[in-house]
């Protein structure tokens, strides 16, 4: 797994960390478009949550995030996809 790197969290002003946790929180903001916005990778998301949330959050964080679809394009899309009959 990355670790985010201390002169990445460096950059990162409150505010613009406020807004990637929150983003990471929202069970409809895929990673990639984590990685698009803020330059973090999935291992880098990960990294920073649990860094940044008590050990009982990320956790929570952690095991809805495990087996959501919607937090991959690709699952996400192919949920779509089997949702609408598709697939």
């Amino acid at each position: 797994m990355n670790k985010v790197s201390k002169s990445k969290l460096k950059k990162l002003d409150m505010a613009t960390k406020s807004k990637l946790i929150r983003a990471a929180w929202e069970d409809y903001v895929p990673f990639e478009d984590i990685e698009k916005n803020f330059g973090f990778s999935e291992d880098e998301v990960i990294s920073l949550m649990r860094k940044e949330l008590k050990p009982s959050s990320f956790r929570h964080w952690r095991k809805r995030m495990n087996g959501n679809p919607t937090k991959h394009k690709k699952l996400l899309d192919y949920k779509i996809r089997k949702d609408l009959g598709l697939e």
